[in-house]
């Protein structure tokens, strides 16, 4: 089957193709644009975000805490919130924070919002917004 025609980058006065979104690779949108730092939505700074997850990596020997997976060479695990923030989870707390690898934080993060999405549905409903 034929493919469509590359386009070009949605910027007037540029002529290169478009890679992501109708944009080039210099014009597209960064990746955490307009996003929240970890400062602003936790309230903790870059490096104790850091320093958090090398404790909470010697404590569980660096596995996944949902599967217990060990990294393989070069792999990183992602810190997670076991208790999510949004459920009442305490942001910097030892006990609420464990490293999750790349499927398992996935999994997770979809079930997390999948349940945000359905308490904003309920709030909506309790004012009659539909």
């Amino acid at each position: 089957m034929p493919t469509a025609p590359r386009s070009r980058c949605s910027e007037p006065t540029c002529h290169q193709f478009a890679t992501d979104h109708g944009k080039c690779e210099e014009h597209k949108r960064p990746a955490w644009a307009n996003r929240p730092t970890i400062r602003e939505r936790y309230g903790i700074s870059g490096g104790k975000w850091r320093s958090l997850k090398r404790q909470v990596s010697r404590r569980d020997n660096g596995c996944c805490y949902m599967c217990g997976r060990e990294p393989h060479e070069g792999e990183t695990f992602e810190l997670d919130h076991i208790t999510p923030i949004a459920e009442n989870g305490s942001a910097a707390d030892l006990d609420n924070l464990g490293l999750a690898c790349k499927d398992c934080h996935a999994e997770k993060s979809k079930a997390e919002s999948a349940r945000g999405n359905a308490r904003r549905r309920a709030r909506g409903r309790g004012r009659g917004d539909r």
